[in-house]
């Protein structure tokens, strides 16, 4: 338990360069998660970012299998299960129903991937629950090439995506291609979820993607200020969960999920009284 809290051990630990550059990378996945949050939970994708990153799994597997760079192939089982969900979901009513199919043959086939898998074991976990120890330069540089591209995309669909997720029969009235944003954003989602993998892991991902957004949507309407609000609790989760595992060395996913819940009770609180004081 003394190591648990052993802060003259974590400072220590911090000077070290692959915990410098996790850190990086947990900032960059915060930016990404905070930006794209608000969009998933107004747009209800909890579910979808959940299959997603099931399924990003199953790419890293094929990749530890084949002795392939595991985060590419992270990213390629996301981007496969964006556009396939994106394209078999046409009608919101079945959306919740492909999505469960597709993951359970998807993460099915990572399973068995992960046991014809020979290697360590270390690497099937870290794949599970996220590794910092996996930062090398290559990740730094998958993540933050996809992370300028994600972004710049966001940046030219965000106001017909943002009125789509808002009013869709409005937006499809008006002319907006609801149908292509759906699948952009999709995407989008995928990438980040995928890059999301290696550090929180494919198991506990959505804690960092929806639950930040789902905090901010509690205590404020407003697009901006959820989207920061987003942005500032993704970072603290994603940063704070780094810089508390490391005297322990626990998996990282455990205490980014704990910071993030903890952010989200705080918030449904705050919210619970400001309208008990408003009623």
């Amino acid at each position: 338990m003394d190591n648990i809290f052993d802060f003259r051990l974590t400072w220590q630990l911090l000077s070290l360069d692959f915990v410098l550059s996790a850190l990086l990378v947990a900032a960059v996945l915060g930016l990404l998660a905070g930006v794209l949050g608000p969009l998933i939970v107004s747009r209800n994708m909890a579910f979808s970012v959940h299959g997603t990153s099931e399924l990003a799994l199953t790419g890293g597997a094929a990749a530890l299998l084949l002795g392939w760079d595991v985060g590419n192939g992270a990213l390629a089982g996301a981007i496969v299960a964006a556009l396939v969900l994106g394209l078999l979901t046409r009608r919101s009513s079945e959306y919740d129903s492909v999505i469960g199919v597709v993951l359970a043959f998807g993460l099915g086939l990572g399973v068995l991937m992960l046991w014809l898998y020979k290697g360590r074991a270390a690497n099937k976990f870290g794949l599970l629950t996220g590794q910092i120890v996996g930062q090398d330069f290559a990740s730094m540089a998958l993540l933050t090439g996809a992370a300028v591209v994600v972004l710049a995309v966001l940046a030219v669909v965000y106001r017909p995506l943002l009125f789509a997720s808002v009013d869709p029969d409005v937006a499809r009235a008006r002319g907006v291609p609801t149908t292509l944003l759906a699948v952009v954003f999709a995407v989008l989602v995928g990438v980040a979820t995928a890059l999301g993998v290696r550090t929180v892991g494919s198991l506990l991902v959505l804690a960092l993607m929806v639950t930040p957004a789902a905090a901010a949507a509690r205590v404020t309407a407003s697009p901006l200020r959820a989207t920061v609000l987003a942005v500032v609790f993704a970072e603290v989760s994603a940063v704070g969960g780094i810089v508390l595992s490391l005297a322990p060395g626990a998996p990282v996913s455990a205490f980014v999920t704990a910071i993030s819940f903890l952010i989200y009770l705080v918030c449904w609180l705050f919210g619970r009284a400001r309208r008990t004081a408003l009623a």
